[in-house]
């Protein structure tokens, strides 16, 4: 090997290709929700978890276009709360939090108070691998809190 192909080999570098970070902003949407804040684009954690409210608002059987969308939350607030109404809410909340892709539910407690039903959830941000504790309150007289 002739010394121009030995310091060929020593100027050339190949470097590894790198996976990109994920964007501060993979995830763009608004909402008319929340009128305190300037403008109505939410991004990222803000959306995912506006769009996980929004399910839970919807009834099931309520979007014409997919009947068996939305949750029986709903229908259970004046149900007596047995083992049975309390299984059927978890594997509800299990399923409409799995519906998002860029969700997984960790930890689910479902319990009652005065005049609803409270759901506290451990939900994963998959794209992000950060967990974060949400809690919903359905409420017979004021919806969800």
């Amino acid at each position: 090997m002739s010394e121009l192909e030995k310091n060929l080999f020593k100027r050339v570098t190949v470097t590894q290709k790198q996976k990109d970070a994920v964007n501060g902003r993979a995830y763009r949407g608004f909402s008319t929700v929340d009128g305190k804040k300037e403008g109505f684009a939410k991004y990222d954690f803000d959306l995912i978890k506006q769009d996980l409210i929004n399910h839970f608002h919807i009834r099931q059987g309520e979007k014409l276009s997919d009947p068996s969308f939305g949750t029986i939350i709903w229908d259970m607030l004046y149900e007596p709360f047995t083992t049975d109404v309390q299984e059927a809410i978890v594997d509800d909340v299990t399923t409409i939090v799995n519906y998002d892709p860029r969700l997984s539910v960790d930890e689910i407690v479902v319990d009652t108070y005065e005049k609803g039903i409270t759901v506290e959830c451990v939900v994963v941000f998959l794209p992000y691998n950060i967990s974060e504790q949400l809690r919903f309150t359905f409420d017979q007289a004021n919806g969800l809190l």
